[in-house]
């Protein structure tokens, strides 16, 4: 499921860290990663030659900490446009995962700050992995899949899966959330989990693999329930399916037509207060 990773590591945030965490996960170990560093362009040949120099000892330190097997990873030094470059790398290695430091910005505030986060989660199809500067990396043990019956939540449960299958005390946190007025939630019982049509897939593919499980549903506002029940679940990462892409006519456009929408996604990514993992599903 996951073999290939691209760390994006700008030498900022906690992208380093949540990288460490993922390669405590057994069924990660084997996967090579890709560490990309991007030196912006330059004006004069000089300062170019200074901001290669610089970057190269960014790569070498950078993988020197990460502790990595060095048979199982690649460091990468490009020039240029650094969310261009994330995303033509991410191609080149045909990374199964992309791994990127977030400041947590709202959508607007981001595009018009030039977030590459934000660039390279609008436009890529890759499942990838936001961390916020703001947050602190915990050791993987209780991951959250916010469930509804579309294909990019199946994709997160079968990640989440994968990753607790070998996790000894490994808990998987299956949630759904209508859109109803108020809010209230509660825990299902074995039963009830199992009557449940939207969760009731999921119970059956984590009993099938020995994963251990709980299940919450609640009402209200999908984005702050969401992240209101990771937090009191304390997840350690929380996945979220999302589907919702441009039309590949508008890419190189900035995402004006959802700028006053109420993305789920990215609602979450800005206040969820623990690592999000987004896979994304191509819009029909």
């Amino acid at each position: 499921m996951i073999e290939k990773i691209l760390l994006a590591d700008s030498g900022t945030g906690h992208s380093e860290e949540m990288l460490k965490a993922l390669m405590e996960i057994p069924s990660i170990q084997r996967a090579s990663v890709t560490v990309l560093h991007v030196v912006p362009d330059q004006v004069t040949a000089e300062a170019m030659t200074e901001k290669w120099e610089a970057g190269g000892r960014f790569l070498a330190n950078a993988i020197q900490s990460l502790h990595l097997d060095p048979s199982k990873v690649n460091a990468v030094l490009r020039q240029g446009e650094p969310k261009d470059i994330v995303l033509k790398v991410a191609d080149e290695v045909d990374a199964d995962l992309i791994i990127m430091g977030s400041r947590g910005l709202a959508r607007i505030v981001s595009i018009l700050e030039n977030s590459v986060s934000q660039y390279v989660f609008q436009l890529s199809s890759r499942p990838m992995l936001l961390v916020k500067d703001d947050i602190y990396v915990k050791r993987i043990n209780r991951i959250m899949v916010a469930m509804d019956k579309s294909d990019s939540a199946k994709e997160c449960l079968k990640l989440a899966l994968f990753m607790l299958r070998d996790i000894k005390g490994g808990q998987l946190i299956l949630s759904h959330v209508d859109p109803d007025q108020g809010s209230k939630h509660k825990e299902l019982t074995g039963a009830e989990a199992e009557r449940d049509p939207v969760l009731s897939p999921a119970v059956a593919e984590a009993r099938r693999m020995g994963v251990s499980y709980r299940c919450i549903t609640s009402t209200g506002r999908p984005g702050e329930e969401i992240c209101r029940i990771a937090e009191e679940m304390n997840v350690d990462l929380l996945m979220l399916g999302s589907p919702d892409r441009r039309p590949s006519i508008a890419k190189a456009l900035p995402d004006l037509d959802r700028l006053l929408g109420a993305s789920l996604s990215d609602y979450v990514r800005v206040h969820a207060n623990c690592p999000v993992l987004l896979a994304r599903t191509e819009a029909a």
